[in-house]
C-alpha cells in the first residue's frame, strides 16, 4: 500500500503514514480475514505432526495438545476413540507446505599463497 500524500510503501490497512502522519483511506470492508487451514505440522511433529498441527491451528503450546492427547488415552474408556482419531486425522489432515528458509549468501574467500 502507497501513502496517498508522500507516496512511499507503507503496511497494507494502515491507518496513518509512518512517513508524513497523513491519515490513510482504509476499505470500508476492513482487513480481509485471514483463514487458518488444520493441516499436519512439518516442523513440528513426533509422529504424524497432527497434534503439532492441532496446536499451530489454536495457537497453543504443543505440548499442551501433546498432555492432553496422552490424557485421552490413560482415561479407561476413550481409549480406542483417542487412537484412532489420532489415526484418522493423520490420514484425513493435509500436510502443511514446507516453510523455504530464505537464502544464504555463502561468502567465498580467495586463499592467495
Amino acid at each position: 500500500m502507497n501513502c496517498s500524500n508522500c507516496k512511499r510503501d507503507i503496511t497494507e490497512y494502515s491507518n496513518f503514514c509512518y512517513y508524513c502522519g497523513t491519515r490513510q483511506r482504509v476499505p470500508s470492508a476492513g482487513a480481509p480475514l485471514v483463514q487458518k487451514r488444520l493441516m499436519r505440522s512439518v516442523v513440528d511433529r513426533k509422529i504424524a505432526g497432527v497434534c503439532g498441527g492441532v496446536a499451530e491451528y489454536f495457537d497453543v503450546d504443543s505440548t499442551i495438545v501433546r498432555l492432553l492427547w496422552v490424557l485421552a488415552c490413560f482415561v479407561p474408556f476413550p481409549v480406542i476413540p483417542a487412537i484412532l482419531g489420532y489415526f484418522i486425522a493423520w490420514i484425513v489432515m493435509p500436510e502443511a507446505p514446507v516453510p523455504v528458509a530464505p537464502p544464504v549468501e555463502s561468502q567465498h574467500t580467495v586463499q592467495t599463497a
